[in-house]
């Protein structure tokens, strides 16, 4: 211990701090009064003159500069999302994160992770699906931010500091519930914090057992159930305190009631598959912070690690690459700066060149890969997952006018976003419902997309047929595209297959959940849609009818079938009258071909009967050649006598018949008393 002149001690590091800052204000000094010496163009007190060149600096300091400035603002913009991060925020602000180096900046984003979940453990949930997805992309961002926060939480637990301990602990428990680590670091934090119970460590133990119990129970049963069995011996042994014991019964009630879902709906941004599973022990030597990331230093290969970068964020989110055309645009500017150059240096041109001038030809380029379609299709996935609510998505690609003829993009994107979620979100029917009620070309869009999708139906997953189901009865409940649509069922044996089934019992029970059993049944059995519910409701056939009662009675749509079933109930009187019109019309088709037969004979009768008097005619003619007027006469008197003759011959065979029908009856009628008599 030493103390200065007055006699007050002056402690070891303020000692060496006031040395170090006499020495620097000395080499200051040295430093100006050197530059005094040397610039004798400066002013008095030593500012530059108005003819030095300020900005005339050494090109590595400008270069130094260039990127002390670009780590400034990497840092600032990671903050700054990390700090504006919300569950409304969360996609937008993910998208937005990949436009910084994140390869550079790997440890500032580590670093303020950290410190955000350590200052607010209740957006833990939300820092842990940001990581999912930012370790699904680049995975030595995950790695590095699991390694320093396994080394938080074991200087955590060795300092018994309950805060950052708790902190880190949960951290720990959703990156675990992400799949970003394993299930084996989970239990190795639970083994260690219960191996030695106290209050602080039970506490923190039964709050991370409540956050990864779900995890644990699908991923490793029988380490949750030791897990279980060992908080159940502390709870026996009365070793810590009643407040203690509390939360451990609470966690039990939970764990019998059934854990809460390990990732919420809303925070399930990656696949599983997708995603990149580190198995990083709690108790593994050899882990590095790379504190060194933290810091900037000045890298000699900068504009080269900006440029990979600018190729690895293009191929995450699938930007355009637009540096080649403007590469061949740079590389055409620069022939064309050339042949200018040799112009002005006199180097002329060929004069045969200029006998034959060259033909002028349009050349039209057609685009066959589609890029634009690509770019169309992008765009759109892009706005409807980066929306906050269903009003915005809606504005915005009302706001992109797509093109007449595209609106099938735009139908099957939101379909197939719909389908990709774990269950029905609402918000795509709100935003499909809004472009219906905007104009009609949607509607019809939306309506042939059901009829594409209910005939593909067979090739989707049983989660994607449930919900493609509900998004269409979203629409035909709140009436945004009409129910004729609904005539392109054919709800039969033969016609339908087990997941066209399911897809209209999916779609009956949710319109029937939110229209109501009685106002369903009424639009189905409205007269004025009778011949496009025919499908649904046969009634022809009644083994397609029988099959439609019994399909609605297994759904718990019973009350739908009353018209059916009474149907059913007359089917044989109908098919008995059905009969009975067949029979009568084939009696009327015999009657008919009978008449047209025996008109058919009567005229070949009487071609034969003419035929004969034209010869007797002809004849009569040639032998009475001398005069004309007696062979007029006779000819005439011929031809009346034979048709007289024959009309009596037929008169004749008529009234022979009839006289043989009344003889046929007056024998029946005498012959019956003579029956009844012999009765009698």
């Amino acid at each position: 211990m030493s103390a200065s002149a007055g006699g007050v001690w002056v402690p070891a590091w303020k000692r060496k701090k006031n040395k170090a800052e006499a020495e620097a204000a000395a080499l200051a000094e040295r430093a100006d009064g050197q530059t005094d010496k040397d610039d004798d163009k400066g002013d008095v007190d030593g500012r530059p003159s108005k003819d030095d060149n300020v900005n005339d600096l050494p090109k590595p300091d400008v270069e130094l500069a260039k990127q002390r400035e670009s780590w400034d603002d990497l840092r600032t913009g990671i903050n700054g999302v990390i700090n504006r991060l919300s569950s409304t925020t969360l996609k937008p602000l993910a998208a937005r994160l990949f436009s910084f180096n994140l390869i550079r900046g790997r440890g500032l984003l580590a670093r303020s992770l950290l410190k955000a979940a350590t200052v607010s453990p209740s957006f833990a949930p939300l820092y842990a699906s940001l990581v999912a997805v930012v370790n699904s992309k680049l995975p030595e961002n995950g790695e590095l931010l699991l390694t320093r926060l396994i080394l938080q939480f074991r200087r955590s637990y060795k300092r018994r500091d309950r805060g950052a301990l708790e902190a880190s602990a949960n951290l720990i428990a959703h990156l675990c519930n992400q799949g970003v680590s394993h299930e084996l670091l989970a239990l190795q934090v639970l083994t260690l914090l219960l191996s030695t119970p106290t209050e602080d460590s039970v506490a923190v133990a039964v709050g991370f057992f409540r956050a990864v119990g779900s995890t644990l129970k699908e991923e490793s049963p029988k380490g949750e159930a030791a897990v279980a069995e060992r908080l159940r011996g502390i709870l026996h042994e009365g070793e810590v305190s009643k407040r203690c014991q509390f939360t451990i019964e609470k966690a039990f009630a939970d764990r019998k009631r059934g854990f809460p879902p390990p990732v919420p709906p809303s925070l399930d941004l990656v696949d599983r598959d997708d995603q990149v599973c580190f198995e990083i022990g709690l108790d593994d030597a050899g882990l590095d912070k790379q504190d060194i990331l933290d810091v900037f230093r000045e890298d000699a290969e900068y504009d080269e690690g900006e440029r990979a970068w600018a190729k690895i964020r293009k191929e995450i989110l699938g930007e355009d690459d637009s540096d080649s055309e403007d590469s061949e645009d740079g590389s055409g500017s620069d022939a064309d700066d050339e042949s200018a150059e040799e112009d002005e240096n006199g180097d002329l041109p060929d004069p045969t060149d200029a006998i034959v001038p060259a033909p002028v030809q349009k050349q039209t380029i057609s685009d066959m890969s589609e890029q634009a379609l690509v770019n169309l299709r992008r765009t759109i996935y892009l706005t409807i997952m980066s929306s906050a609510s269903f009003e915005e998505c809606s504005h915005k690609l009302a706001k992109m006018d797509i093109p007449p003829g595209r609106e099938s993009e735009l139908v099957n994107m939101l379909i197939e976003c719909c389908s990709q979620e774990r269950t029905f979100l609402r918000y795509y029917g709100l935003v499909a419902q809004r472009f219906c009620l905007q104009r009609r070309r949607w509607q019809e869009a939306f309506e042939a997309s059901f009829k594409e999708n209910y005939d593909t139906i067979h090739r989707l997953e049983t989660n994607k047929l449930r919900n493609v189901a509900k998004l269409f009865a979203h629409l035909l409940h709140t009436d945004s595209v009409p129910w004729t649509c609904l005539s392109h069922i054919r709800l039969n044996e033969d016609d339908t297959t087990s997941s066209s089934r399911i897809f209209i019992k999916i779609l009956v029970q949710e319109m029937a959940e939110n229209l109501g059993v009685e106002k369903l049944k009424a639009r189905f059995e409205n007269p004025a849609m009778r011949v496009p519910f025919e499908g649904m409701f046969p009634v022809e056939e009644p083994r397609d009818t029988r099959f439609a009662i019994n399909f609605f009675t297994s759904v718990g749509l019973g009350p739908l079938t009353d018209g059916l079933r009474a149907v059913l109930k007359d089917a044989p009187k109908r098919i008995m009258e059905k009969a009975r019109r067949e029979r009568e019309r084939l009696e009327l088709l015999k009657a008919e071909m009978s008449t047209s037969e025996s008109e058919a004979d009567d005229s070949d009768s009487d071609s034969s009967s003419s035929s004969s008097s034209s010869s007797s005619s002809s004849s009569s003619s040639s032998s009475s050649s001398s005069s004309s007027s007696s062979s007029s006469s006779s000819s005439s008197s011929s031809s009346d006598s034979d048709s007289d003759s024959d009309s009596d011959s037929e008169e004749e065979e008529k009234k022979k018949g009839r006289g043989k029908r009344r003889k046929r009856e007056d024998s029946d009628g005498d012959d019956e008393p003579e029956s009844k008599k012999k009765k009698d």
